[in-house]
């Protein structure tokens, strides 16, 4: 029987955690829609118990949390662009999936609910680094689903005694992010896209800038997460990023060197919902969970680069 459920299995996010966890030997269970997850991500994870189903469906969440101690749900409609252009579909797969993941795992005897937090949440507040406690203010449907799976998070924490912990994720990059979408993040398409000698467009003026956080400290954060104490982290939010911003501008000349691109970017108007500069204060997940990020940037898009140079779009 699964020990550990992974939402969202065949997603970039979720495929690297449930790689990690079976490297170690661990029994998973992952579930997934397909909405935006790709098949081929779940090559090499044999070894996982998978199910398809959609987990706006109380069943599958039930079916997927039956016998299961600790849930990683990274399942999400991941993205400002696409909750703008339809945030019904977000709210459905964000908050409503959520939701139902806590009313199964409840019901399950789970021990732990791990929840993929997003630093959206934070909005365009001028203030930098961003800390936990700051008040919220998301500006698009996607950062407004995320912020209300946090709050579920922490309200099935103080009513039902369930342990959760939110990790609110900044800019996360790296091997199996899908380069090929509208959608996909900046990093994933910029590499294919420069790889392939095509032009990379920048929304604004380039000098927005995030703090892009390479996926093995991501999955690190989250298996310190499952094991941390209770009396820590449960009903808690914090930060997991690594405490350094880059602009798009530099990020650009960046991969110009590792690519070999000899072109100049194209610019074009800043997209609605997005916002300038997002930094992580990381002290309370340091306090917390010991997280201390292990893969700095310029060697986290090195790796990412030298990937996307073996590995062919997902299908």
């Amino acid at each position: 029987m699964a020990k550990y459920l992974v939402t969202g299995a065949a997603g970039f996010i979720g495929r690297s955690i449930s790689a990690a966890l079976l490297k170690r030997g661990d029994s998973v269970r992952g579930v997934d829609s397909f909405i935006t997850g790709k098949r081929a991500n779940l090559t090499g994870l044999e070894a996982m118990e998978f199910i398809e189903g959609d987990l706006a469906d109380p069943a599958v969440c039930a079916k997927a949390c039956a016998g299961v101690e600790v849930v990683y749900h990274e399942a999400a409609l991941a993205s400002v662009p696409r909750s703008v252009a339809d945030p019904a579909a977000t709210n459905r797969n964000c908050v409503d999936a959520t939701v139902n993941v806590l009313v199964a795992a409840r019901a399950a005897g789970v021990r732990r609910v791990m929840y993929a937090g997003s630093s959206s949440g934070y909005g365009d507040t001028p203030t930098l680094p961003k800390r936990e406690d700051m008040l919220p203010n998301p500006i698009s449907p996607y950062a407004v689903a995320k912020l209300a799976g946090e709050h579920y998070m922490s309200a099935f924490t103080r009513v039902y005694g369930l342990e959760t912990v939110t990790l609110r994720y900044f800019n996360v990059f790296g091997p199996f992010q899908d380069p090929t979408s509208h959608y996909s993040g900046v990093l994933a398409i910029f590499c294919r896209k420069m790889l392939a000698g095509e032009q990379p467009t920048i929304y604004g003026d380039g000098e927005h800038s995030r703090d892009f956080t390479y996926i093995e400290n991501v999955v690190a954060a989250n298996l310190l997460a499952a094991d941390a104490p209770v009396e820590k982290v449960s009903g808690k939010m914090m930060n997991v990023a690594t405490g350094a911003a880059v602009t798009l501008n530099q990020v650009f000349e960046i991969l110009r060197g590792l690519t070999g691109y000899n072109g100049k970017p194209a610019y074009a108007e800043p997209r609605s919902g997005d916002i300038k500069h997002s930094l992580a204060d990381i002290s309370r997940a340091r306090e917390l969970l010991g997280y201390v990020p292990q893969v700095d940037f310029r060697e986290g898009i090195r790796r990412t680069v030298e990937w996307y140079k073996t590995s062919q779009p997902n299908s």
